[in-house]
């Protein structure tokens, strides 16, 4: 087994109510570059700011070289950190903001020099050492961030966000020199990023988060190529994220058509989640390879590839990215490998709410109250409460709504919306809908009696 240099065990984060992490199991191996990413909010840099010694866990240890640092201030860490924000001195000139930390620890002045120069060097910075920092470049002032936290030879590096307020151009560069740096530095590089290509173009391993928790750790080609769930498929890189049945190993149903897969253990005749990548998905050549016909929607070119939009025989919306462009209006014939086939377990197939009768035609659920259907129950019965996807009413208005809350996350299905909706307690909806709705769009929810189907719990 690899060397591991951090390991964070049940780790969780609250700020007043809201639960930032929670139950953060993580190892760092020696000399790895592991990139935290996801959307804003997920947790990420709370972690990264733990790790370093910024915040404390509610629960959990934090263990670094068979240690526990859980409670040792920042300043006692064999790590530094690189911030958004460069954090540069500006009274003082660009060699002296990198000696600064050696000569706080009163490190003799001769081997502050070879350390300053040498680091200089690594981050292509020599003929700089006079320079006033407020002339830098913002890419410059990055770099010179980065001299100053390695001169003091940590055993990690953290960085938060570190390209962010770089231009695009900027940003690649650094990405390369980045990566480059850690190839020669040879210590543990920990970063934190929402940006998808960034983390692919960077890391050894992934971990991809959201709402506090871990939803998959894997190399970059594992991320991009087998995602574990629909947020995962759906936040790296495009995707076609589709409803599908497996009727049984190596054989899934989507889009109305058959396809050979190389999937197994999901059971038969089971619903699941369909992801094809965009660059996927072949025009064929000849009659014998088509598994199904489209017509193209759109054609644009993106530089690299022509990306377009085709309506299938079936009525789903795929997104198809290829080197040739096809005429807009045309039918097409469309094939896809069965190794380019990723299938998933869904998450849920219904919501599923617990609830307690307050008559036999009423329920509550969600914090509201329901009519429903006469179940026969008393008053005080606790039920379980299934909605179908299908079965929630979304408003523009809570005047006539039971509730009301905020779209939270939108996941195109090739032919519908499903969207999560959080309601004003805390509590989520999924719905699926042809109505178009964006990202945290206010919304009344109503579900008829007809969509509440209620089952007593046991006791």
């Amino acid at each position: 087994m690899e060397e591991r240099i951090i390991d964070i065990q049940h780790v969780s984060k609250s700020f007043g109510d809201k639960n930032v992490l929670h139950d953060i199991n993580l190892y760092v191996k020696k000399g790895e570059f592991i990139t935290l990413l996801g959307p804003s909010g997920c947790g990420k840099t709370t972690l990264l700011r733990m790790i370093a010694g910024f915040l404390h866990p509610d629960e959990g240890l934090i263990v670094m070289d068979g240690n526990d640092i859980t409670e040792v201030p920042p300043h006692l860490r064999q790590l530094n950190t690189v911030f958004q924000r460069y954090a540069l001195f500006p009274h003082l000139d660009v060699y002296d903001n990198i000696a600064f930390g050696l000569k706080l620890k009163k490190t003799p002045e001769d081997e502050i020099d070879k350390r300053v120069r040498k680091v200089l060097k690594l981050v292509s910075m020599s003929d700089y050492e006079d320079r006033d920092v407020e002339s830098l470049s913002g890419g410059q002032q990055q770099r010179i961030a980065i001299a100053r936290a390695i001169v003091n030879q940590p055993q990690i590096l953290l960085l938060d966000e570190p390209l962010a307020a770089l231009d695009l151009k900027m940003r690649k560069d650094m990405q390369i020199e980045l990566k480059e740096m850690h190839r020669k530095l040879g210590i543990t590089f920990i970063y934190v990023t929402h940006d998808q290509e960034e983390a692919l173009t960077l890391s050894d391993t992934i971990v991809v988060m959201n709402e506090g928790i871990i939803q998959q750790i894997g190399t970059p080609m594992d991320i991009y190529n087998e995602p574990v769930n629909s947020f995962v498929a759906d936040f790296i890189g495009e995707s076609n994220i589709l409803n599908g049945r497996m009727l049984r190993d190596r054989r899934v149903e989507f889009i109305g058509h058959e396809f050979d897969c190389v999937d197994e253990g999901f059971g038969e005749d089971v619903p699941v989640d369909v992801v094809v990548r965009p660059e996927d998905i072949y025009f064929a050549k000849k009659d014998s390879e088509v598994q199904f016909k489209a017509t193209v929607k759109s054609c644009v070119f993106k530089g690299v590839h022509y990306e377009m939009f085709v309506d299938t025989d079936s009525g789903n919306e795929l997104m198809i990215q290829d080197y040739d462009p096809y005429p807009v209006g045309g039918e097409v014939g469309l094939y896809i490998d069965p190794d380019d086939i990723q299938v998933m377990r869904k998450e849920r197939t219904e919501n599923t709410f617990e609830g307690v009768m307050k008559a036999p035609d009423k329920v509550e659920f969600l914090g509201a109250e329901f009519e429903c259907a006469d179940t026969g129950l008393q008053a005080g019965d606790k039920v379980l409460v299934r909605v179908p996807f299908d079965g929630v009413d979304l408003l523009d208005s809570d005047d006539e709504a039971t509730l009301s809350g905020n779209v939270f996350f939108i996941l195109y299905k090739g032919n519908h919306y499903h969207l999560t909706i959080k309601t004003e307690n805390g509590d989520k909806v999924w719905v699926d809908t042809d109505d178009i709705w964006d990202k945290n769009d206010f919304v009344g929810i109503n579900i008829l009696p007809k969509d509440i189907h209620i089952e007593k719990k046991d006791e």
